[in-house]
């Protein structure tokens, strides 16, 4: 149950002044659905009222709250003039204009001869001073209650900026006084406020930066949401550790098969990660690894190994892909070493129907499948195995937890080994992946060539295609990669398809054409075609970001490059230099460039290290965007910008370890706090396992 004291931070906005069913939605859809979200709705800016000269000192284009007498109206002729009111100080004079403005209401807010209080942007025009739609207009006596430094919010459309200020003003009434969690040592060291003093002075703020990422407001705020995520991390982690595992111990004989089949030796983080692999394996608890590696590290093959581990160990395993396309690249890349140690591998995707499916799920019930390999297919209820001991995720972040915990549910005490081919800077490591052990591949397999990247403006397309013919004339293949599948009039931008019809007219039926919106089937055939090596040029949308491995391809043409994030320009390049030929990228932009872009292409053109381009793409986009967080399962972050507090990040890991480690129940006073904490952040499912642990 979440406690009492936040109930009121919980309520729904429509109990806020001013925000009633229809005006609740678009808050709701701009911040979030309860009280507390609306809290967590900063400003970005503030308005500056601070400045209340005489009329006849008003500087041109300021902004200035003035204290006015009203003298006269002066109502329009015709329907295309302003309404003008004018106003004097005893040292000048100003009107007050107003466009299709309904005369009653200027007449009942601007009696002639009362004194008013002003505020808005002053300007003049053949000297006389006007001020156009006046921000505020109140009566002289409360002037003081004119927000001297107005907050500016992020808005939607129909949602008046005025509403939400007062709907917010209303929230910080509210405002329960929370007992303190921080540490008191911290709080005095870095000078913070209550939660309830930062939060308001945010609000409220008394200095023109007060919002900002470094006031000590913000720090203060920043470091609650970021403790809170590491504490629900902790607490994660301490849970996974005390589940029931199983020792998978294997005796290396069909590791060494598949070993002594490689034309290669393994890399030293190759084996690095498979002894960390093992070693957690042969414990009792249950085994959760991240296994990170940029594009072309050797993954699948210390996948496939620990696979083994489990086979040898009189068990099963399975590896879940995203899509149909990589998990069928997977199974052909993992049956020739399964093979070479004498283990069958079977396929299994949506596409397998009837007989077929039947008699494959039969062998695996009965355990003469050992190893599997298949998409969202795997986790279907009537999916069942003799003895899952390991269950493998690729490209995890594309899956929800409860598909992980599907497959690894049909099993008992089932080891879990996530993958991810996109470098996660190590801020993201820490606030997405604490719970898990990391294991890491920062070497690229003998043989892997370096790939030359040059960046060509759009209008170059000519020249381009005219390097392609030589290209191909020399044996290459060519990947050629489009943003959109089909042209569309908001962005103008070339489609794959419409890129697709330009190049055939050039090349013939050399070219073949993949999309997300194609069946299945289809784009296997057109996959299969451009392997053998029957097309030269596989135009595509981004579907061919991961796993796809021609080692033929030897030439990378990205269209719009400055439309796509880094890590994903860095994807799509690993598709070539896959093999022994000299490999290029060509990143085609649209003139001119932003500066991010620029910096974005720069950064691709000096490195191919995914770690170090996952490192600036955080820098350049800031961690809400770069795995898109809705669907890689990483916290969104309201208060915290992990560029900016990363320093609070490692403090709030370092502070979540020592309270696990000093009151793992979180049952002393601070603890109880905590607890609060987790609720607030609505981090509160793991207090459920406290409860139940």
């Amino acid at each position: 149950m979440r406690p009492q004291i936040l109930f009121p931070l919980f309520a729904a906005l429509d109990k806020l002044p001013g925000l009633g069913p229809r005006l609740s939605k678009l808050a709701a859809k701009l911040c979030g659905e309860h009280v507390v979200d609306l809290l967590w709705h900063l400003p970005v800016s503030v308005i500056d009222r601070r400045a209340s000269p005489s009329l006849a000192s008003a500087e041109n284009g300021a902004i200035v709250t003035l204290k006015v007498k009203v003298e006269r109206h002066q109502k329009p002729s015709h329907q295309r003039q302003p309404y003008r009111v004018r106003c004097s100080d005893g040292s000048g004079f100003i009107d007050l204009v107003f466009f299709n403005a309904r005369d009653q209401w200027l007449e009942k807010n601007l009696p002639i001869g009362t004194w008013r209080a002003i505020s808005g942007r002053v300007e003049r025009f053949g000297g006389e001073l006007n001020m156009v739609h006046p921000d505020h207009i109140v009566p002289a006596e409360e002037l003081e209650s004119l927000q001297r430094l107005e907050p500016v919010y992020p808005l939607t459309a129909g949602l008046p900026a005025k509403t939400l200020r007062k709907a917010i003003d209303a929230a910080l009434t509210r405002l329960p006084d929370l007992p303190e969690w921080i540490d008191p040592a911290v709080m005095r060291r870095d000078d913070w406020p209550s939660w309830r003093e930062a939060l308001s002075s945010l609000h409220r703020p008394e200095a023109a930066d007060g919002f900002s990422l470094q006031s000590r407001a913000r720090r203060r705020l920043a470091y609650d949401e970021l403790l809170a995520n590491q504490l629900a991390l902790a607490l994660v982690r301490q849970q996974n550790r005390s589940l029931a595992g199983r020792p998978s111990q294997g005796d290396g004989r069909l590791r060494e098969k598949v070993l002594a089949s490689l034309p290669y030796q393994l890399t030293g983080s190759q084996q690095q990660a498979m002894h960390e692999i093992a070693e957690d394996m042969a414990q009792a608890n249950r085994m959760l690894r991240l296994l990170q590696g940029d594009v072309g590290s050797g993954k699948t093959v210390v996948a496939l190994l620990a696979m083994l581990i489990a086979v040898e160990a009189e068990g099963q395993a399975a590896l879940l892909a995203p899509t149909d396309i990589l998990a069928r690249q997977h199974f052909a890349n993992l049956q020739p070493l399964a093979q070479a140690a004498g283990v069958e591998i079977a396929l299994l995707t949506g596409r397998d129907k009837g007989k077929a499916r039947e008699a494959l799920l039969s062998r695996l019930a009965a355990g003469d499948i050992k190893l599997i390999v298949g998409t969202h297919a795997l986790v279907q209820e009537d999916v069942v195995f003799d003895d899952l001991r390991l269950a493998v995720v690729d490209e995890q972040h594309r899956f929800g937890v409860q598909q992980r915990v599907a497959l690894a549910g049909k099993g008992r005490g089932v080891d879990l080994l996530v993958m991810t081919a996109t470098p996660i800077p190590r801020t993201l490591m820490l606030t997405g992946y604490g719970d898990i052990d990391v294991s890491r591949l920062t070497e690229k397999p003998p043989g892997r060539q370096p790939i030359d990247t040059r960046t060509l403006p759009i209008e170059r397309l000519d020249d381009v295609v005219e390097g392609l013919r030589r290209a191909i004339a020399g044996g290459a293949r060519i990947y050629w990669v489009c943003p959109l599948v089909d042209e569309s009039e908001v962005i103008d931008l070339a489609a794959a398809s419409e890129r697709h019809r330009h190049l055939s007219q050039i090349f013939g039926d050399r070219v073949g054409l993949v999309h997300g919106k194609q069946k299945a089937a289809e784009r296997d055939q057109t996959m299969a075609a451009f392997t053998a090596g029957d097309l030269d040029i596989l135009v595509a949308t981004t579907v061919i970001e991961v796993g796809v491995n021609v080692p033929e391809a030897t030439v990378m043409v990205i269209e719009h490059a400055e439309r796509f994030g880094l890590a994903q320009l860095h994807q799509l390049r690993g598709r070539v230099g896959r093999g022994s030929g000299k490999s290029s990228c060509l990143l085609l932009y649209q003139t001119p460039l932003g500066e991010t872009a620029k910096a974005r292409l720069s950064i691709l053109r000096e490195s191919e290290d995914g770690f170090r381009i996952a490192e600036e793409d955080l820098r350049l986009r800031g961690g809400g965007e770069l795995l898109g967080t809705r669907q890689s399962g990483l916290p969104e972050f309201r208060l915290a910008d992990l560029a900016a507090h990363d320093d609070l990040l490692t403090m709030a890991r370092d502070d979540a370890h020592l309270i696990i480690e000093r009151d793992h129940n979180l049952l002393s006073p601070r603890g109880e706090a905590l607890r609060i904490l987790l609720y607030l952040f609505q981090r509160d499912a793991m207090i459920k396992t406290l409860r139940s642990g």
